[in-house]
């Protein structure tokens, strides 16, 4: 696990933080320097979500006292863990949703806190606070951050802090009920906007087992797989459209790893997005890519035992 190559030059030379990000397919860990959001000793292992919530908890648990050790023989200063989750978790810690992760009722935060202090969040609050200290979202007041890949979730960044909502719940587009036409047939369903546009949607609505391989198809000009990119992204791009003129962000960042790929997808999600906007009313909104890459989670949830940091809460009291 150890990179020697990333091993700085002078002992404590900058803040570190140990960073875990506990998705439905994998779990991400490092330490993290807070400074520049460099990730030292990176390592992953499968989540096998299917398994009982207790045996995931098992394993970051052993994750984060391995990457602790890591930080030691490295020798650099770690004195805080953060862990981002793929589920709704609340400003206390707590995990309140079980779509994926199974960790409600467990106690996740008192165990990882009997190990050091430790912030929960989740996933897409994490990433979008990587993007806001160190990403796309530096030095703008306000953005919305939406990550798109297996599922699909976004959250509001005021003053670079990810919204947190009345009770942690201020990310869920993916599963509001809606009415979707098939373009084939004209057929409407109900269904959730991640049946359409997320990256396994996208992938199964052009018969094969990645959206990777949907992208490549397009890029070579395949009508079937452009056509099935420019239903998914006109379905996402409908929604995201909605909160821009509800929310009148400055800037909306895309994230994810079908957000954040190159070529057609993202392209028709952006033009799909812009022509949604306000009719009659010029729009100054930017739509880009997150830039902070597969670790923005754990890099996220390391920036967030930052006791620097304020929360919305703080943010509304303080003016």
């Amino acid at each position: 696990m150890s990179d020697a190559s990333s091993k700085p030059t002078e002992a404590y030379e900058a803040r570190f933080a140990l960073g875990i990000d506990v998705g439905g397919t994998k779990i991400a860990g490092g330490i993290v320097d807070l400074a520049n959001g460099h990730v030292h000793g990176r390592c992953q292992l499968p989540t096998d979500s299917h398994r009982r919530g207790t045996a995931v908890l098992a394993d970051v648990l052993n994750l984060a006292r391995d990457l602790r050790s890591e930080a030691l023989s490295l020798n650099l200063e770690v004195s805080s863990l953060g862990v981002c989750v793929a589920e709704l978790v609340d400003d206390s810690g707590r995990v309140f949703s079980d779509h994926r992760i199974r960790w409600t009722g467990l106690g996740a935060h008192d165990q990882f806190s009997a190990l050091m202090p430790t912030t929960i969040s989740s996933d897409v609050r994490a990433a979008a606070l990587a993007e806001a200290r160190l990403g796309a979202g530096r030095g703008v007041r306000d953005f919305y951050f939406v990550t798109v890949g297996t599922g699909i979730a976004g959250v509001l960044v005021l003053d670079s802090v990810p919204y947190l909502g009345s009770r942690g719940g201020a990310l869920v587009i993916a599963n509001g009920k809606e009415r979707h036409r098939c373009p084939a047939c004209g057929h409407q369903y109900g269904g959730m906007i991640e049946d359409v546009a997320s990256g396994p949607a996208l992938a199964a609505a052009f018969g094969v087992s990645t959206a990777e391989e949907v992208l490549a198809a397009a890029k070579s000009g395949d009508r079937a797989a452009l056509a099935a990119i420019e239903h998914a992204t006109g379905e996402l791009g409908r929604v995201l459209a909605l909160l821009a003129n509800s929310l009148d962000p400055a800037k909306m960042v895309i994230g994810g790893g079908l957000g954040c790929a190159p070529g057609a997808y993202f392209d028709a999600l952006s033009e799909s997005i812009k022509g949604g906007l306000w009719e009659g009313i010029s729009s100054s909104m930017i739509v880009t890519q997150a830039t902070m890459g597969p670790d923005a989670g754990l890099i996220g949830a390391a920036i967030s035992t930052d006791s620097h940091i304020r929360t919305n809460k703080e943010t509304r009291e303080s003016n």
